[in-house]
């Protein structure tokens, strides 16, 4: 049985009515949470409701995985009220993006690995089939990797480490937080939507303020989508403003991957051990 809930923004049937029939498809019974639907202005529900729904799904020993139907803002309102000691002493997956990048934060400070990857409400998008298989292969298999083009401005390398990271808002957001992400000695993956060239460099000399750029294994670069400039420019392209940011360092850094809010999206298990390569002819992630 899998969990299907929404601990973000509001969402509606139409939107998860692919993503449902796919899971029966796969032999999965679905159960959705009491508050899948309902809606308190832009949220899923009150953030009691959306708790409630999160906390039931992770108390269920029948439901053995998770599905954030969407992102969007909300997970962060409800955070600090989650119990979080059943899955400790019996993991599951719990499956999503973008806003949800604030529970795989917390799951990960606990060794609890998390599922990065498509979400319900992509399962109809245009293409979105090879994702939707990438992703089943993943839970059915536990194994898989993800691959990037070569891009003229990697930073070549291979090393195995634990991988972190997802959304660059939410990933400045924790920084203070009981859920701040913990980078030493990890792989750090970084996507974003709709932001600012400026405020993308912000956030990641935010990061770099507070250490976390410091003592990574290596970076991965995922979509960075509908990103703008403003009336003054910046000045510089987003992969320069990136490696800028870490050009002290020696460790390899990867662009272009296929994860974030584009489709392709491909599925990644944070906080597992993976390798990493990025040398001229193969950029990719295997776990």
């Amino acid at each position: 049985m899998v969990g299907l809930i929404a601990p973000s923004r509001m969402i509606t049937e139409n939107q998860v009515a692919t993503a449902i029939k796919t899971f029966q498809s796969w032999g999965l019974e679905v159960k959705q949470g009491k508050s899948l639907f309902s809606r308190k202005g832009y949220f899923a529900g009150s953030d009691a409701e959306r708790l409630s729904d999160l906390q039931d799904m992770i108390n269920n020993g029948k439901v053995r995985c998770i599905f954030c139907a969407r992102g969007g803002y909300g997970v962060t309102r409800i955070l600090d009220d989650l119990d979080l000691s059943a899955l400790q002493q019996e993991p599951k997956w719990i499956i999503g993006f973008s806003d949800i990048t604030a529970l795989h934060l917390t799951l990960n400070r606990m060794g609890i690995e998390s599922i990065h990857g498509l979400m319900p409400v992509q399962f109809d998008y245009v293409d979105a089939e090879a994702s939707i298989e990438h992703q089943r292969k993943l839970l059915f298999e536990d194994t898989g990797s993800v691959e990037a083009q070569p891009f003229p401005l990697n930073r070549y390398g291979t090393v195995k480490a634990r991988l972190v990271g997802g959304n660059l808002s939410l990933l400045a957001d924790s920084l203070g937080t009981a859920s701040e992400i913990d980078t030493k000695d990890r792989l750090l993956f970084l996507e974003e939507i709709d932001e600012y060239l400026y405020k993308v460099d912000r956030m990641l000399t935010q990061l770099k303020r507070a250490g976390k750029l410091d003592h990574l294994k290596g970076l991965i670069l995922g979509d960075f989508s509908q990103i703008k400039d403003t009336q003054i420019p910046f000045g510089q392209p987003l992969e320069e403003l990136i490696l800028d940011k870490v050009r002290e360092y020696d460790y390899p850094v990867g662009f272009q991957f296929p994860l974030g809010h584009e489709i392709p999206n491909y599925s990644v298990p944070l906080m597992r051990e993976v390798g990493l390569t990025v040398d001229p002819q193969i950029v990719r992630v295997n776990f």
